[in-house]
């Protein structure tokens, strides 16, 4: 290959300034092709590459190049080389680095699939039309469909005929459709905005291609914008400035969604005519779409307007809410009528009149709703969409009349039968008026039913673009080109409407019996009690409702959000069911993958190794019915279908040579030691040994049984013999192959020619054959072959020895001799007879010439030589091991790697393609600037504890830095100290790739390429190249060259470095051109320009990773500075040049602007997917892996595209995903157990029954050309799509795409590890679930679903959050209305009633249930599933041991919190977590700051509530009682303020404790300029109330009335005071609002005081405050004396003004815009800081007693850090910082 770099350089910041300004040039010439490439080198088909054998690439270029006849741009100089994509180019304007960039993709593309096609063409140099067709269908297919959606004519013109031009009219199609998206840039986010585009240029094409004349000018039609860069600057350009200006007018995503245009509001401009009628074409720029227009004039938001509001939950999900509410409402209705079974109350007239209600609340909902629709979405209301007005009225209007309708209706029945006295004949009539009523108001849910029954038709009907149905359909919902034919199969309906119906059937009548029904008796003696005696001053004495009310809203709320703890139960049990008949957990540890290895052998030879395919359906269906036969014979054993493979056998060397290599990379990452992978290997056919050579963990003490079992059977028959070895396969291949190692072994070390060999050969001639005539255990001795066997190991262990003792090897021989030939056969015979039979040496040969016997045979082998070593080695093993091995390998992840992997071949999966026929993919990485690869400084440099971060992985991960070194050590290494010299960048990447780090991932992600490689091999050698290869690499040592175990020879680091060491010797060369063809890595490193010319170290270690892996990519945006102001921006695409060994350029795309508008991770993908190549895209995150073992399976997963699930092919593909960073601590074991019930039980309900799963940033596939034309892989806008890569889930679902989930593969991934990480990873998911709330692609989600679908959606989306926050709010509303009940005496009265026992008894069920089941049910089912339910049930109690309940209530605080403030006031935002070991102690202040509003307050809060109720509720006298009341909340509130502290390193030191304390004072009381929040508290304080700024109105006015609760303290606290005298006046409330006035005076005095005095006039401060103190003692000595005050009293008040003082801060923080100009707000500032001191005081209080106790540092050490110890982790050192060098 001759790879030159490109002619121009990289352009970069340096010298650019200088650079004078172009003068206007003519149009441009057209370069010379560059002889740079990605991947194949298109512009040079002559070129030595080896993806040019493939004629089908060849095929397409010459497609491309077939210009024939058309028409040459004027005023243009044309190469000669000239194709189709260059003519687009100059014709339209599109850019050089676009045109070549397009070119390799389109040629990649038709060449891969016509390489699939199942008969080659009888013409393999000419492109198939069938192959084009096919691909423009799907291209294209969302560009019809929206012009049929406007009812606008395609300008897609294909004659039936199938001529050369035809095709190339078809190309240009494509062609022109791929460098539109190819130049877009951010436009990509509006797949109908390039729709638009692409329609009016196709349309330009056509007229040039039919040669249409210019109607203004007479001549040859020109397309409107040709020229160089045309296409960006007058197309792309305009629309990119207006969203640049639209983003800018949200000030940084702080503006309400509803005051800007997001990407989704100018895709939808799109969806209809008006696009056509107001941007025209050439494109109108003077329109009010773009903005050149001022804002008042422009268009406004379009399709759906965000609205901040709680409401957005009802809206949304508004069938979910109104069937709760009809069933609680008619739930109580039947419960009040006082029977047994609600059905024994529907028998009583009285009760169904009554439940006709549920008819006018409908109603009621109804019109709520559409007033809601009104109020939210009426900015959409334009003269352009009068029609949506009209709509919105009439909704509102007859929702309102249904609702009088149904009211008067009621009425009547109830009047008349009144009148009547009883169920009269007029009274009944008007019941069935009422009904006929009924029915009419159901017809359209009856249509739905019946729709929702055939959902074919409902499909057909809803993409039907017919005017008619539009009509029909307008009053119901709007007219939106997504959302359309949502509707699944019939089967996939029924299985998800049954688990519904069973889900709904268990919550609702759990809700009647043990809810609703047991709550009417304790209502009924509550409205009875009269009298009440109340404490206070009582607005509402008259009645109890008020109470009846607190009573009801907690039960309500557990109402509302129970059925997710019902869903969690089922979805449990349903995914359990599935993974079993999955077949998931069949293989569960080593040893049960040592009793199915034989069938594993075979299972991975069906699965991995691929066959020619089967032509034709019949013999399609045969062959699928014949696969399924034998997989079922696989996974249960049955017959013998590994059918006892040899080592000659071409399926066993091909499955030894997977097998190795799959060994070689747990060695390569140092998983398993060097004796371990000897062990594990399954050695080649060598030395003529006859069976297959298993590895020795399975042969392990299989030879001593055999042994033994002959010595017992020493006169039994050889057939009878023979056959009890053979039950036991290994027994019989470890007896063979030992037999024949012996042997060659024997003749090898006896010299040839010899006597003595002679001998030899004629020992076993006669042995074997007795054994062909079955005579052998009547001829020998079986009780002899022990000896034999002492003997045979003596002298392989002298052979094994560095320096070898000929004497002692002789005299091994000459006593094997004797036991031969004298003591083993049972007939002696004589020495003549002997030399008779050639069994000892002539006479001849006497003894004093020639010696004694093998005295002068023996040779020993070359010392050198390894491999028979190696095979000394595995003899010896096999000889001499005992031990059974179930330890091998002794790592625990190459345990668990290689049980799934065996595991995962019997599960079901697609038969592996040829790689030449599989679908080609592409992964993509987006980074930013997270860490590369750690540095040696950064690995070296102690922690505040004396803590290196490689210590501490030394010590998680010991064992395999043990192997680590021995590898080092195998490379050269003398001296361990040379681990920082000469090895330190094997140092690093061994660190680095036990981090999450972008090296790791692309160690993991190129194991794809890696094992394509090797498959490409194994699918075109030939039976001769795999036997001869593997003789080859036996003699060689393909995995072990040149090394020993007692490191005699060594290997370079160069050759190990190489991937694929062993196979790779084999290959031929065209084994890369296979995997380059099919594979590509792209990493979309965003600031990799800035990087480079910054000099960053993380800029160096990408080009180590780009040097290293030929099939890595690197985009990134190049800034070039023109001028002053004039910044051009690029993306561009480099790769490293093997030949040239530098870093080259290959395509430069200029972009209009900036590359970040919106959110950044989805800016910086859609940058870079231009750049990937193939069918199929993964996206992966940087914090994953890869394994090769599971690299291996890609073929298969792939092929899950030609496959139907349900009435649709997938579109995304799911893929399972291991958390591998769950050994770091306990911490991190809770995160990881509970994102692995997610990631595989909830990802596997979520995609079958309920077909409701997205994509949730995992590992997934996507169909690429999918969505491509749809708008790519993720949204954008900003703070709105936050939590960008749901949204490609749910955008994929409203355009009828279909989400699978694949569980036989998997990929590795990271989670954050400390507390501060996890919170804030929760709170960014929570937001991000605040802000999905908002969206239209949740409401449309929400409306566009069937009933029981949308269920589903809800529950396993937002939710789960909104449900965690009425988890919360439960809590919060049981306890203050138990404070209610205490202070104001109704407790007291209704002390008989059975209310109280009732309430607190099904509260805490449900608490304890919720908390629970959310997060430990799934994990127990499915680690019961995986692992065994023992194992499960262990994990589980050691979980509870380790205070995982205590980090599951922390992390629901977490959630409520985040979310329900994201919808009250929006400010979600991006929290960079981290992802770096955590063994460092988190201040104090540093966990105040993250946690104090989330966590701390809240559980002040409702500590306080819980202890004024103790003091104040006469159940609290029973201690019993108030314990099982309130433990469940005590709990909360302890989770919630120790956790932080619980698990935090080193957090109950008691030094760390004292410092952490003073650093919390001195950030407290800080006062600096221009300080940061962890510096100053003032800085702190306000950028908390961020949220406050930007919220709207109704979030102000909810913040202040829920504020408003701490008044209640002072109000109910100040009655029960001994100086109130029991006086219930409203005056004693008013009285106490006069002390906290007071107080306030007093601290503002004192202030006041010090900021005049206490600099300088210091006596004067002192004296005021003197005379203060003096004066609040005088008082309060005057109160004691002249009134009923006590100095309980005194206490007891702090309860009642503390709270009052809190609130007041909050409402001031509410109205700090009208207050921070007056002098209030200095006193509000103040005073907050006082209240945060004192909640930090109180927060440190139980932190500093436990500190302050011995051990409990030890114990929470332990707790903390425990899984880490059973791994070897001196946790002891770490904390304490002794650690030993």
């Amino acid at each position: 290959m001759d790879l030159r770099q490109r002619g121009y350089p990289t352009r970069g910041r340096d010298g650019l300034d200088a650079m004078p300004p172009l003068p206007p040039a003519p149009p441009p010439v057209p370069p010379p092709m560059p002889s740079v490439y990605n991947i194949i080198p298109v512009h040079d088909l002559l070129a030595d590459h080896p993806s040019l054998r493939w004629p089908e690439v060849r095929a397409v270029a010459a497609a491309l190049r077939n210009v024939g006849d058309l028409r040459r741009p004027r005023f243009m100089v044309f190469p000669q080389n000239m194709d189709l994509l260059d003519w687009l180019g100059c014709f339209f304007g599109f850019q050089n680095d676009n045109v070549r960039n397009q070119r390799e993709h389109l040629v990649l593309h038709l060449a891969n699939t016509q390489m699939r096609l199942q008969s080659r063409s009888s013409s393999p140099g000419m492109l198939d039309p069938n192959i084009l067709r096919n691909f423009r269908r799907k291209l294209l297919y969302n560009y019809n469909s929206w012009c049929s959606f406007l009812g606008r004519k395609s300008q897609i013109q294909l004659s039936s005929r199938r001529d050369e031009k035809n095709l190339r009219r078809e190309l240009l199609y494509v062609s022109l459709f791929l460098l539109i998206w190819g130049e877009s840039a951010n436009l990509r986010f509006a797949p109908e905005c390039i729709c638009y585009i692409y329609h009016h240029m196709a349309m330009e094409l056509n007229y040039v291609l039919d040669e249409k004349p210019d109607e203004n000018t007479g001549q040859p039609f020109l397309p409107n914008y040709p020229g160089d860069c045309a296409f960006l600057k007058n197309v792309i350009t305009p629309i990119y400035q207006t969203i640049k200006a639209e983003v800018e007018d949200s000030r940084n995503g702080t503006a309400p969604h509803s005051a800007w245009r997001n990407y989704d509001d100018i895709n939808e401009y799109f969806w209809s005519r008006r696009c056509f009628k107001v941007l025209k074409w050439p494109i109108n720029t003077d329109s009010n779409f773009f903005a050149t227009v001022s804002k008042r004039k422009r268009v406004g938001k379009t399709g759906f307007v965000e609205q901040r509001s709680f409401w957005n939950i009802f809206r949304s999900f508004d069938k979910l809410w109104v069937l709760l509410i009809l069933f609680f409402q008619a739930s109580i209705i039947t419960a009040w009528s006082g029977t047994r079974l609600p059905w024994q109350a529907l028998e009583s007239r009285d009760v169904q009149v009554e439940l006709f209600t549920v008819f006018i609340t409908w109603s009621g909902l109804r019109f709520l709703q559409s007033i809601l629709d009104a109020g939210t979405q009426y900015s959409l209301v334009t003269r352009e969409t009068a029609w949506l007005c009209v709509r919105m009225v009439l909704k509102t209007l007859v929702a309102l009349t249904w609702t009088i309708v149904f009211g008067v209706l009621y009425g009547r029945i109830w009047s008349q039968k009144n009148a009547d006295t009883r169920w009269s004949y007029e009274a009944n009539r008007r019941v069935v008026e009422f009904l006929e009523a009924v029915f009419v108001f159901v017809i359209p849910e009856l249509m739905a039913l019946v729709l929702f029954v055939l959902p074919w038709i409902r499909n057909w009907i809803e993409e039907l673009n017919w005017p008619l149905v539009y009509l029909l359909t307008w009053w119901f919902h709007t007219r939106i080109f997504v959302g359309r034919g949502l509707r699944e199969g019939l089967v996939n309906n029924i299985k998800y409407t049954l688990f519904w119906i069973i889900v709904l059937l268990s919550k609702f009548s759990f809700s009647y019996f043990l809810q609703i029904k047991p709550l009417v008796g304790p209502t009924r003696a509550l409205l009875r009690v009269k009298n009440v005696d109340y404490h206070w001053h009582e607005f509402f004495s008259s009645t109890n409702r008020l109470a009846v009310v607190l009573l009801w809203v907690p039960v309500i709320l557990i109402y509302l959000m129970d059925l997710q703890i019902w869903y969690s139960v089922f979805s449990s049990v349903v995914g359990a069911a599935i993974g079993l008949f999955s077949h998931l957990g069949e293989i569960r540890n080593i040893e049960q993958l040592r009793l199915r290895f034989q069938f594993f052998a075979n299972a991975m030879q069906f699965n991995l190794i691929a066959e020619e395919q089967a032509f034709g359906p019949k013999a399609t269906l045969l062959k699928k019915l014949r696969d399924a036969i034998h997989r079922l014979k696989l996974r249960y054993g049955l017959g013998k279908v590994y059918s006892k493979i040899e080592s000659s056998q071409v399926e066993a060397t091909r499955f030894a040579l997977i097998w190795n290599e799959i060994i070689l990379t747990f060695r390569e990452e140092d998983l398993i030691s060097d004796k371990e992978l000897e062990l594990l290997e399954l050695s080649t056919n060598c030395w003529d040994i006859r069976v297959l050579r298993w590895p020795c963990i399975l042969l392990c003490n299989e030879l001593l049984l055999a042994l033994s079992q002959a010595t017992e059977l020493d006169a039994a028959p050889d057939r009878w013999l023979w056959l009890k070895i053979c039950k036991n396969e290994y027994r019989r291949c470890a007896v063979i192959e030992a037999y024949d190692t012996i042997k060659y072994l024997l003749l090898k070390v006896v010299e040839y020619g010899t006597e003595e060999n002679k001998i030899i050969q004629k020992i076993f001639s006669e042995m074997e054959n007795y054994m062909q005539v079955d005579k052998f255990t009547e001829t020998y001795k079986m009780t002899v072959l022990p000896e034999i066997h002492a003997k045979l190991v003596s002298l392989v262990e002298l052979l094994m020895k560095p320096k070898k003792d000929l004497s002692k090897v002789v005299n091994v021989l000459q006593a094997l001799y004797e036991l031969s030939v004298r003591e083993f056969p049972r007939v002696k015979r004589s020495v003549d007879q002997l030399r008779q039979e050639g069994l000892a040496p002539p006479r001849s040969a006497s003894a004093t010439d020639k010696g004694l016997l093998f005295e002068n045979a023996v040779r020993f082998p070359d010392a050198e030589d390894d491999f028979f070593c190696r095979q000394l080695r595995r003899l010896h093993t096999i000889l001499s091991s005992r031990d059974s091995m179930h330890n091998v390998p002794v790592n625990i992840e190459a345990r668990r790697r290689l049980a799934f992997f065996s595991n995962s071949l019997f599960m079901n999966m697609p038969r592996a393609p040829r790689v030449e026929k599989m679908l080609a993919f592409c992964v993509l990485t987006p980074y930013y600037d997270e860490e590369v690869m750690y540095g040696k400084e950064g690995l070296r440099s102690e922690n505040e504890d004396g803590i290196s971060t490689l210590f501490y992985l030394q010590k998680i991960y010991e064992d395999e830095w043990k192997n680590f070194m021995e590898r080092m050590r195998r490379e050269g290494m003398e001296d361990d100290d040379e681990i920082w010299s000469e090895k330190s960048r094997d140092l690093r990447l061994w660190a680095s790739y036990r981090g999450q780090t972008l090296s790791r991932t692309v160690r993991g992600m190129m194991y794809y390429y890696r094992a394509l490689k090797m498959l490409a091999f194994l699918d075109s050698a030939s039976e001769m190249d795999i036997s001869m290869g593997s003789e080859h690499l036996a003699s060689h040592g393909s995995w072990s060259h040149n090394r020993g175990l007692d490191g005699t020879r060594l290997q370079s680091s160069n050759e190990l470095l190489v991937p694929g060491r062993g196979v790779r010797l084999l290959f031929k060369g065209h084994e890369y051109g296979s995997a380059l063809m099919k594979f590509t890595y792209v990493i979309t490193c965003q600031v990799y320009g800035q990087q480079k010319a910054k000099g960053d170290p993380r800029a160096e270690d990408i080009l180590y990773l780009l040097k290293n892996n030929e099939a890595l990519r690197v985009a990134y945006v190049d800034e070039v500075h023109l001028r002053r102001d004039l910044v051009e921006y690029y993306s561009v695409l480099v790769k490293f040049d093997q030949q040239l060994q530098r870093e080259v350029e290959i395509y430069r795309i200029k972009l209009p602007g900036p590359l970040k508008l919106g959110e950044g991770k989805p800016e910086n993908q859609n940058h870079a997917i231009i750049f990937t190549r193939g069918d199929a895209v993964q996206t992966i995150d940087m914090n994953q892996d890869n394994y090769f073992e599971e690299a291996l399976k890609m073929r298969n997963l792939l092929e899950e595209f030609n496959h139907h699930y349900g009435i649709r092919k997938p579109t995304i593909l799911g893929v399972r995903e291991n958390i591998f960073s769950g050994s770091v601590s306990s911490l991190a074991w809770f995160m990881s157990a509970q994102e692995t019930s997610f990631v595989t039980l909830g990802q596997r309900v979520l995609a079958n029954p309920l077909k409701v799963r997205m994509h949730y940033g995992h590992p997934d596939v996507f169909d690429r050309f999918w969505f491509l034309p749809r708008g790519g892989i993720s949204k954008a806008s900003r703070v709105i799509n936050i939590s960008e890569d749901i949204f490609s889930g749910f955008n994929c679902t409203l355009r009828s795409g279909n989400v699978t989930h694949h569980e036989y593969i998997q990929v590795a991934k990271g989670r954050d590890v400390g507390l501060n990480q996890i919170s804030m990873f929760e709170a960014k998911v929570a937001s991000g679930n605040g802000e999905q709330v908002l969206s239209r692609d949740v409401y449309r989600l929400g409306h566009r679903l069937d009933f029981f679908r949308m269920l589903s959606f809800f529950y396993t989306t937002v939710g789960f959050y909104f449900n965690s926050l009425i988890l919360v709010l439960t809590v919060y509303t049981f306890l203050w209305s138990r404070l209610y009940f205490a202070l104001s005496g109704v407790e007291d009265a209704a002390m008989n009633s059975t209310n109280n026992g009732a309430m607190g008894a099904i509260l805490n069920q449900q608490f304890i249930i919720q908390l629970g089941l959310f997060t430990a049910l799934p994990m127990i089912v499915e680690n019961s599933l995986e692992h065994g339910f023992l194992p499960a049930v262990w994990d589980f109690l050691t979980m509870q041991l380790q205070l995982a309940s205590l980090f599951y209530t922390f992390s629901l605080g977490t959630r409520s919190h985040f979310f329900g403030r994201t919808i009250l006031h929006g400010g979600a935002k991006y929290r960079a977590t981290g992802r770096g070991f955590v063994v460092q102690h988190k201040s104090f202040s540093e966990n105040y700051r993250l946690f104090a509003r989330s966590h701390f307050v809240k559980a002040i809060e409702l500590g306080v509530i819980l202890i004024v109720y103790a003091f104040h509720s006469p159940l609290a006298k029973d201690t019993f009682v108030y314990i099982l009341m309130t433990i469940s909340s005590w709990f909360l509130v302890v989770s919630w303020i120790m956790s932080p502290f619980v698990f935090n390193p080193s957090g109950f030191d008691w030094l760390k404790t004292v410092y952490d304390f003073e650093d919390f004072l001195n950030w407290i009381w800080y006062n600096g300029v221009f300080t940061r929040a962890d510096q100053s508290w003032e800085k702190w304080w306000y950028e908390e109330q961020d949220h406050l700024r930007t919220t709207g109105l109704w979030g102000k006015l909810l913040e202040i009335i829920l504020d408003l609760r701490f008044f209640f303290f002072q109000y109910g606290v100040v009655y029960q005071l001994r100086i109130a005298a029991g006086q219930t006046s409203i005056v004693v409330y008013l009285l106490s609002w006069i002390c906290m006035i007071v107080a306030v005076g007093i601290y503002v005095i004192i202030a006041y005081a010090q900021n005049k005095y206490a600099a300088k006039d210091h006596i004067y401060y002192r004296l005021v405050q003197l005379l203060v103190i003096v004066l609040v003692i005088l008082v309060i000595v005057l109160l004691l004396e002249f009134t009923k005050l006590q100095f309980l009293d005194l206490l007891t008040s702090l309860l009642a003004f503390i709270p009052t003082g809190w609130g007041l801060i909050l409402i001031a923080q509410v109205l700090r815009p009208f207050l921070q100009s007056t002098v209030v707000w200095d006193t509000v500032v103040s005073l907050a800081r006082l209240y945060d001191l004192l909640f930090g005081v109180i927060v440190m209080a139980p932190v500093a007693f436990l500190s302050w106790l011995p051990g409990m540092q030890s114990m929470q050490t332990r707790i903390l850090f425990n899984e880490a110890f059973s791994r070897g982790l001196q946790i002891s050192l770490i904390v304490s910082g002794k650690k030993s060098v």
